[in-house]
């Protein structure tokens, strides 16, 4: 958690009738972080960060940027601003009269708003000449950038986004994406972004945090979340994923239809699986390896080739094992496996690539 953050959340509530959309949530964001919520449908996201702006009450709680407390200050008074998904510009306006809005506001002198719209129009990357265009004649992407200008123009401590990407193809997007990373480095601007999806939160973010059902189910960097995660969901949330159910006795490892060589690297683990409640071994499909005859890993298991899917770069496969369980393996191009559906094949993965989540008693995790 960072040691002087620039926006505090204590034990946040929200409910909604017998609703309880947030369960008392702590957050803490540090000044120009480019921090991400993500989560499906329903997780509460959308509701942590209209709270944030100020267009919904707080149940219980308390909302700070540094020093001052802000949950308790109109909207329009907090130094913050908000993208929306809608982007909410004023059609009838030009691009310049739309960046310009939040300074005519402060009564700006109209020669420095108009010298202000032109470097914020330069800062997304748009040429000047737009000044004078017609917010209607302008494409998805641009309309996107002129949005963050307008935003940019009040100068606000923190930015916030509610899913301002969702509605764009797809390539739009994944330009849009680098573009908003890039313009968060120039800026030093606190970015907090909220989307539901994963692909947006690996590409920009700092630090994500994955939401369930109105609470944080872990907040990390990228991979930490992606190599580590701390529950089945923040797993399956964060990609495809191989999951075994496992024990553990007398340093050997169980799980339907898994073999685990003995050794240093798997007695480890052995460890922590008996001393969990409940344990899963999870391992990437991208750490899953076709083994050859003779050749040998930490972890094994067989099973049947029963599909395979190009997919660009890579090749996804996916194996019947024979307890009914379909493991998922990744390959680039390269390095296919060379064989047909049908096949019975080996799979295997070094300790080393694999994670145990622990599923272990509170009391124990407060110990």
């Amino acid at each position: 958690m960072p040691a002087n953050p620039i926006l505090r959340l204590k034990s946040v509530r929200k409910t909604f009738g017998h609703f309880t959309a947030l369960h008392g949530i702590d957050l803490a964001i540090e000044e120009g972080e480019f921090f991400t919520i993500v989560g499906p449908s329903g997780s509460g996201k959308s509701t942590i960060i209209r709270l944030l702006v100020g267009m919904d009450e707080l149940t219980s709680g308390e909302i700070w940027l540094r020093d001052k407390r802000i949950d308790q200050i109109p909207a329009n008074l907090r130094p913050t601003c908000m993208v929306f998904q809608s982007l909410a510009l004023f059609p009838h306006m030009s691009v310049g009269q739309n960046i310009e809005f939040p300074l005519k506001l402060r009564k700006i002198d109209p020669a420095k708003r108009k010298a202000r719209a032109i470097e914020l129009l330069q800062l997304l990357h748009l040429p000047a000449s737009y000044y004078d265009k017609r917010v209607t004649e302008c494409s998805g992407g641009e309309r996107q950038r002129v949005a963050l200008a307008r935003a940019l123009a009040f100068d606000p401590e923190i930015l916030f986004f509610d899913e301002p990407l969702s509605a764009l193809d797809y390539r739009l997007r994944k330009s849009l994406e680098k573009e908003l990373k890039d313009l968060h480095a120039r800026t030093g601007k606190t970015f907090v972004y909220i989307t539901h999806s994963l692909e947006e939160a690996l590409v920009m973010s700092d630090r994500i945090a994955i939401m369930k059902s109105g609470r944080f189910e872990q907040i990390s960097d990228a991979d930490e979340i992606y190599s580590k995660p701390v529950s089945r969901f923040v797993a399956e949330f964060m990609g495809e994923v191989n999951l075994f159910q496992v024990t553990a006795s007398d340093g050997r490892i169980e799980g339907a239809g898994l073999i685990a060589a003995p050794g240093d690297a798997t007695s480890t683990m052995a460890e922590r699986i008996t001393a969990a409640r409940d344990a899963t071994l999870m391992i990437r499909p991208e750490y899953v390896q076709f083994l050859a005859d003779g050749q040998v890993a930490d972890f094994e298991i067989s099973g049947t080739l029963n599909g395979i899917y190009a997919l660009g770069s890579r090749i996804h496969y996916e194996v019947k094992t024979g307890s009914g369980q379909i493991l998922t393996v990744e390959k680039l191009r390269e390095d296919r496996y060379d064989g047909s559906q049908g096949d019975t094949v080996r799979l295997g993965w070094s300790a080393a690539s694999a994670h145990v989540i622990e599923d272990t008693p509170f009391e124990e995790k407060v110990a």
